[in-house]
């Protein structure tokens, strides 16, 4: 049974990149207040073809929820039918669309995070800074990172193709715990920042932030032992039980990765060499 759809009318559009043609849609959902979703979540857009065949997409929104409107970043894709009926649409056109679908989001409770994206996978990245570093609505100006480490790994191409690097570069400047790193796999020469692939820039992070741990565990250890003599004892075999009981383990960091399929497996690859649980590494591909 075909879902129930809803009308989203384009309220503004933008040419993120003429070389990629890339577009950042801006939607306004028909005859609702309201629109809700979670940041990292998507919808499917419905359109019938020129051979009269409804087809159906999935987009990852490229915003944090606010009344009834959603953000999409899209780009044209040769011999396609949909992304190019979306980067065609003017403003004022409508689509339908259904949802929001989709797990791929923040995990609770919130916890130092690494984000890596290429290409338009940049768009639920955005979502979650966006709800993270809220700058407009009725919860402009709040801080809901907790204070957490929040790096973004972005990767493309060509210079051209980083999308809303103002807005990442303003947010880094104006939050001390908000750092982003890109780096390009086919820089010009006038180019002076990182070159390589996205899962190249994990281990400088994974490193440095295991060692900090570790060092902190080996003082707290030692500060217990002199006073309490066999408590870490106690603590560990507390902590084997709990994983013998099949307590649900606790992370203090997750990885969200959103690309093409190379691109991901490569990340959770090196993650994987890193000794990183499977739910610690949250992910999306789209091809």
């Amino acid at each position: 049974m075909p879902r129930e759809t809803q009308t989203a009318r384009l309220v503004q559009k933008a040419c993120l990149s003429d070389s990629a043609q890339c577009y950042h849609l801006e939607f306004a959902v028909e005859g609702v207040a309201d629109f809700p979703y979670r940041p990292g979540q998507f919808i499917s857009t419905v359109a019938t073809d020129a051979r009269g065949k409804s087809q159906t997409r999935a987009y990852s929104i490229a915003s944090a929820a606010s009344g009834n409107r959603f953000e999409l970043c899209v780009n044209r894709v040769e011999g396609g039918f949909f992304s190019n009926h979306l980067c065609d649409l003017a403003e004022g056109g409508t689509v339908q669309v259904h949802g929001p679908h989709g797990n791929f989001t923040l995990r609770e409770p919130l916890t130092d995070s690494i984000f890596v994206a290429t290409g338009t996978g940049i768009a639920p990245m955005r979502g979650f800074t966006q709800w993270l570093f809220p700058e407009t609505g009725d919860h402009a100006g709040e801080d809901r990172s907790e204070g957490k480490q929040i790096w973004l790994i972005y990767g493309t191409r060509h210079e051209s193709e980083l999308y809303y690097r103002d807005y990442f570069e303003r947010l880094a400047a104006e939050h001390d715990n908000f750092h982003y790193i890109t780096t390009l796999s086919r820089p010009g020469e006038e180019w002076i920042g990182h070159r390589g692939y996205v899962q190249e820039f994990l281990a400088p992070i994974v490193e440095t932030r295991s060692s900090a741990a570790k060092t902190a565990s080996a003082v707290q250890a030692t500060s217990v032992n002199r006073v309490l003599g066999n408590t870490v004892v106690a603590v560990e075999e507390e902590v084997l039980s709990e994983q013998v009981s099949g307590t649900p383990q606790a992370f203090d960091i997750h990885t969200y990765i959103c690309g093409l399929n190379n691109m991901v497996s490569a990340v959770r690859d090196r993650l994987t060499e890193f000794g990183w649980h499977k739910k610690q590494i949250v992910f999306e591909r789209y091809d």
